[in-house]
């Protein structure tokens, strides 16, 4: 520890205390939280959960930690540095953020989670407090609580904050998974259109009853497992009908508003995972292409890694996200083929040994033999050759081996990367005070969330 002098105390945490502090040597400012309990042996520090699911987590959404210290019975963990939390963002705010805004921020948040849950893990504990941000980045960060998707059950039943707790783990059930981690999405992206939480319940009973209050009681149809664990702990839902999101979130789109719906869905099956989150309609214009662009993808065969995916989880999820627009616009038109371009005499030669082919043995559909020439792959000159004529081609390919061909010159293949939310929009965005029952809601956080545990 010697290397690095610390600046101000930033944070103070259950298990630990986080520090801004410099590196005496480089200059780098980073962040170094140091444990309150004691450990004895450097097996103990590398086997803690925190630092095993550190070390597997490389994504620019995943806060990275630097190095592990330990030295007098204390540990110490080094964090590349992050100006503030959504938390401190929203609190004491008087303007909404921008729809735009919290686009551009929870795309970023649901690439970190799709890349965690894929790596076996899923975090239990989001919270507006664990989500970093600088300047337009956000970053996962407090790994203290999570946990791998394939260990054994059973699990502990206080997890994550209270305000963000999946109703399954309310209901004190020991198996559950990811799906925890999208429930908290729904109601922190709820949070930040309206400055206020969406289910700011004073206890497990009490956030059962927001939760029953906001998006209605369950059913047999909707979640019978979720009765079931209800009738083992002795406890009876109240019976609410629910409200309308759009009310209760004047500021938010209908996509916006359907994406929240889906991810504080009662059942866990419901819920959409992550990687199907960033398929949803809210983040159209993540992928959007701009139009410099377009005609040179048109000519390409091949589509951007991850759009024919993206594509078809939209097909697929159709039931899942009802009433919204159709995202498959989106997809690149690579249909068109391209022609070889080939030297007038090599074409005049060509032309005159398929003459002569066809007055031997004209070729059909039902018997063709083998050709000994194999293209290597769609993107071959011959391979955009279809029918009979292909087979000719490729039957006379070694005639016309000592010939020189004219360099085929077509567009460079271009790979579509993801962009950041919210450059691009078709409509103005307004940040605006909404009214619910007649009443403006007044922004800032009236809730005390120390209560939250």
């Amino acid at each position: 520890m010697e290397r690095y002098e610390l600046l101000k105390e930033v944070g103070d945490g259950t298990f630990g205390n986080v520090w801004r502090a410099i590196n005496k040597h480089t200059g780098e400012v980073v962040a170094i939280k140091k444990m309150k309990r004691k450990y004895y042996s450097r097996e103990e520090c590398v086997n803690l959960r925190e630092v095993k699911s550190l070390q597997k987590m490389n994504h620019p959404s995943i806060v990275k930690l630097k190095e592990l210290i330990w030295e007098n019975n204390i540990l110490y963990f080094v964090f590349e540095y992050m100006e503030c939390n959504l938390y401190q963002l929203m609190k004491d705010r008087e303007k909404l953020f921008s729809e735009a805004e919290i686009r551009n921020w929870f795309f970023q948040v649901f690439q970190g989670l799709a890349y965690m849950h894929h790596h076996g893990y899923f975090h239990r504990d989001l919270k507006p407090e664990n989500l970093l941000k600088t300047k337009d980045t956000v970053k996962i960060a407090d790994f203290g609580l999570a946990r791998e998707i394939n260990s054994d059950p059973p699990y502990t039943e206080y997890v994550s904050t209270r305000w963000y707790r999946a109703p399954e783990v309310l209901l004190q059930s020991h198996l559950y998974g990811s799906k925890v981690d999208m429930w908290a999405m729904g109601a922190i992206m709820a949070e930040m259109f309206t400055l206020r939480p969406l289910f700011p319940g004073i206890s497990e009973a009490d956030e059962v009853f927001k939760i029953c209050g906001v998006i209605g009681s369950p059913t047999w149809e909707s979640w019978a497992d979720g009765l079931h664990l209800a009738r083992s702990i002795n406890y009876q839902f109240p019976q609410f009908p629910g409200v309308n999101l759009s009310r209760m979130i004047p500021s938010a789109s209908a996509d916006a508003i359907n994406l929240i719906r889906s991810l504080c869905s009662w059942n866990p099956f419901q819920r959409p995972g992550a990687a199907e989150a960033l398929q949803h309609p809210f983040f159209q214009s993540c992928y959007y292409i701009p139009p410099a662009l377009r005609s040179r993808l048109t000519a390409n065969r091949t589509p951007p890694p991850g759009l024919g995916t993206r594509v078809s989880l939209q097909v697929q999820n159709g039931r899942r996200y009802p009433g919204m627009s159709d995202n498959r616009k989106l997809g690149v038109n690579n249909s068109s083929p391209r022609a070889v371009a080939l030297k007038p005499g090599a074409q005049r030669k060509l032309n005159m040994v398929n003459q002569d082919s066809n007055k031997v043995a004209p070729y059909s559909n039902s018997s063709v033999k083998q050709p000994r020439f194999r293209p290597s792959g769609n993107n071959s000159p011959t391979s955009v050759i279809k029918g009979p004529m292909s087979r000719e081609v490729a039957d006379i390919s070694e005639k016309l081996a000592d010939m020189s061909f004219g360099p085929r010159k077509g567009p460079e293949m271009q790979q579509l990367l993801p962009l950041k939310a919210g450059g691009w929009r078709d409509e103005p965005v307004h940040a605006y005070y909404g009214q619910r029952h007649g009443q403006w809601i007044q922004p800032g956080r009236g809730y005390n969330r120390k209560v939250a545990g």
